[in-house]
Parts: structure tokens; sequence; C-alpha cells
């Protein structure tokens, strides 16, 4: 039996919310007995994605398949379309249930292609960890002339699951409610061109010597327009919320670290502000406001988080709240060129997780794309 704490972060999840889930799709199929048996291997070193949770605990006994994976065969093909540019229906059809452990993968073969859903419970891990795991299953799959390949893998790819290495900390879950039914939303789409955000991003720094980044400028971009298409939703204030990886600033997590080394960096505007002010000018106010992370900063956030926990204030207890904010993620560092398992890389990323009142920020071959939910 394997058991590690939970984290100050984790406990933000700890009734369910914001699982990670992806829809990924291939022309080309692969043998699922290799994939069976990558995931049986690799639950022995991602052991909490494996594990379940009991009263601030992750723990781990052994691996147990028919909890972790399935697999079906429909006998005729995918709409590309459907789901590509699909709204809640779509997304709902291949969303998977609960999960008894923190970590379920299904693969559903079509006659044009096969997909594969992995959900893992946002306890275990941020989306960093996700991809981090996905991209060494990937690995496992690719045919290889390197002996003991696998052996390789673990020894450079081990992560490490110290989640209270930076702060002690003890939780048994009081105060938090258990996750809402996902509510209905509409979905929308808004190519932005790359060259239009380099030139807005090139005027800031002529005019004022200050560097936005792409993702300022997009974030600005999405919640100017996520407020203007349903300006009489908000009250007078709307609070933006950006997560934030800190583990290129801390060295207790770095890079190998597999859980929730994040920060939630909030920002509160008038409403009638956004609907004012330009979208340059918003973004300058994002870069601004974002904070210096550093172990010393770092800590006093999880001290906060856990007074608001001790406190039992459960409103506070969740990333963002819909009905007064937006939450704005930035997918477009996903390394979908490492998710290939044999046969070639993902035709179609799909996140299927969408909250109401939430952006993603996606790209396609040329320019940006985001992604509304409201």
């Amino acid at each position: 039996m394997k058991e590690v704490r939970i984290s100050q972060v984790d406990a933000l999840f700890s009734n369910g919310l914001y699982p990670i889930e992806f829809f990924f799709y291939y022309k080309e199929g692969f043998k699922s007995e290799k994939m069976r048996r990558a995931l049986r291997e690799l639950s022995s070193t991602f052991w909490p994605m494996f594990g379940q949770y009991k009263d601030g605990l992750i723990v781990f006994d052994k691996y147990c398949e028919e909890d972790c994976y399935a697999e079906e065969a429909v006998g005729q093909e995918l709409d590309i379309t459907e789901i590509k540019d699909g709204g809640f229906e779509a997304y709902s059809r291949f969303r998977l249930p609960d999960l008894k452990r923190l970590f379920f993968l299904k693969l559903i073969r079509w006659k044009n292609g096969l997909a594969i859903i992995p959900k893992m419970n946002h306890l275990a891990g941020d989306g960093y960890s996700y991809f981090y795991f996905l991209s060494l299953l990937a690995a496992r799959l690719q045919p290889s002339l390197v002996p003991f390949k696998s052996s390789w893998i673990n020894l450079f790819s081990k992560p490490h699951h110290r989640r209270t290495i930076l702060k002690d900390f003890s939780f048994k879950g009081a105060g938090l409610k258990p996750a809402l039914p996902v509510e209905k939303f509409t979905v929308e789409f808004d190519e932005v061109l790359r060259k239009d955000v380099q030139s807005v991003i090139e005027e800031v720094a002529l005019s004022t010597n200050l560097r936005i980044s792409m993702n300022d400028l997009l974030t600005a971009t999405a919640i100017k327009k996520l407020v203007g298409m349903q300006s009489g939703y908000w009250g007078e204030e709307v609070h933006l919320t950006i997560p934030i990886d800190v583990r290129r600033q801390i060295r207790e997590y770095g890079r190998g670290f597999f859980g929730n080394p994040i920060m939630f960096h909030t920002i509160t505007f008038k409403k009638e502000h956004l609907q004012d002010s330009l979208t340059k000018d918003i973004a300058i106010q994002i870069r601004k406001s974002m904070p210096s992370v550093s172990r010393e900063t770092y800590i006093n956030y999880l001290a906060e988080l856990e007074e608001m926990i001790s406190e039992g204030r459960a409103e506070k207890l969740r990333p963002f709240d819909p009905g007064r904010g937006c939450l704005v993620t930035n997918l477009l560092k996903l390394p979908s060129d490492k998710l290939d398992f044999g046969t070639g890389g993902p035709e179609l990323v799909i996140p299927l997780t969408i909250e109401k009142n939430s952006t993603a920020i996606l790209a396609n071959k040329e320019n940006f794309v985001l992604r509304f939910a409201y």
C-alpha cells in the first residue's frame, strides 16, 4: 500500500472539480494490447493517478485494469466535423462518467480511425502532469531498436510525488461542497490572426516600453468578448482567473513533479471598463497585475489557502466562480507531437472539460483560436 498526503492546491479539487479530459483522434489505429500493457507497467511509477482519494490521502494498493481502462468498437465512421465544431451535446457524448480511480482511459475504434479519451481527476495532477504521463505512455508504444527502452524511460523520466515538500499540510475535506452537474452552455469559436497579435505586441512595446505576452493579449481578447456576448449576465465587477504553473520558479517541484504546483491569479475588473477599453489596454493591466513567483510568495499563497480551508470558507475553495467571473486557460503548449502511439500524431485534439464562462486558447496551423463557453 502506497499513500501520499494531498497539498493545499490539491484540496481545491478534492470534490471532483475540473477533471482533465481530452479527445484525441488518430487516422491510423494501434494495438490495444500494447496500450494495456504500458498502462499496467507505468502504474507503478505514476501510482497516485491510479489510486483513490480517501480523507486527505491518495492511496494505491494495486493496478486494476477494469477501473482504469475500457475499449469499444463502433461499426461506422466518425463524423469529424461533429466533434471538431460541435457544441454541448457533442462534447457530452464523449465525456466519461465519474471515476473509481483518479484516472481512466477509453479507446474507441471507428471504421475511419481511433480515439483515445484519457480522463484524470484534477486532484491527481494538473495539465502538465496529464501530458507528462501521456507522452511517456506514447513513447512506450513507439517502435524502437533500442534494447530495454522501457527501463531507460523509467530511469530518466521518473516523476516525484512529494506534494507537501514546500509546506506541510493535513486535510480532512471539511467545508468542500460536491461538484455540481455540468451546466448546459453555448460553444463558440473565434479565430485571431497571429500577425495581428504580434502587431499589437510590437505597438505596445514601442509606445509604453512594456513587453506584453501573447497570453496577455489573447486573455484580454477573451474576457472582453466573453463579457460583451452576455453583458446583462454580469454584475458591476468581473473576476478573471489565470492559472500559473510555478514549476520553473520553485526548484523543490521542478519538471519532474507530478501534482498541482499551481497559483490561481485573479484580477477584478469593472464591467464597464472592460466594455469601454481597448483590448491592448486590458492586456497591459493583466501584465502589470501578474504576481512575482518565488519560494516565499508561493508559501504565502499556500498559507492563504490553508486559512480559507480551516475557516470553512467554501465559497472561496474553487479556482473561479462562473457566476461572477471567467477562467482563461492557455493550451497553446500542448505537446501533441509527443502523442504518437506508433502510427503518427493525433489528427484532432479536443479538450472535453468545459466550464461555463471559460475560454480555452487554442491554435490551428496558422492562427490562434479562442473557444468560448457561456
